[in-house]
């Protein structure tokens, strides 16, 4: 797995609401396994967390690197398929 050395960051505090997520979104789809990408917002991000868990289950880590009051700054790093990694969990029949 290869690893960036600092991961892109993304502040998002002075984009209008309905502009955020579908950067956020774009921006990790553009990320190969192993790179990760800085969130910075101006609160907890957890409605976004769920978004994740819902769309990119299984496929993503994220860890809270600063936690408010002010500022909430979060890496999403997008993780390695197990496909990707010549293994194959089983589920799908080695699609």
């Amino acid at each position: 797995m290869s690893h960036t050395s600092a991961p892109a960051a993304l502040d998002i505090r002075t984009l209008a609401p309905r502009e955020r997520h579908p950067l956020i979104f774009s921006t990790f789809s553009q990320l190969r396994a192993g790179q990760a990408m800085e969130l910075i917002n101006d609160h907890d991000p957890q409605p976004l967390h769920h978004q994740f868990q819902a769309e990119w289950p299984g496929k993503f880590s994220w860890a809270y690197l600063e936690q408010g009051p002010a500022t909430w700054r979060v890496a999403i790093t997008r993780l390695a398929s197990a496909h990707s990694d010549g293994q194959c969990c089983g589920s799908c029949g080695g699609a």
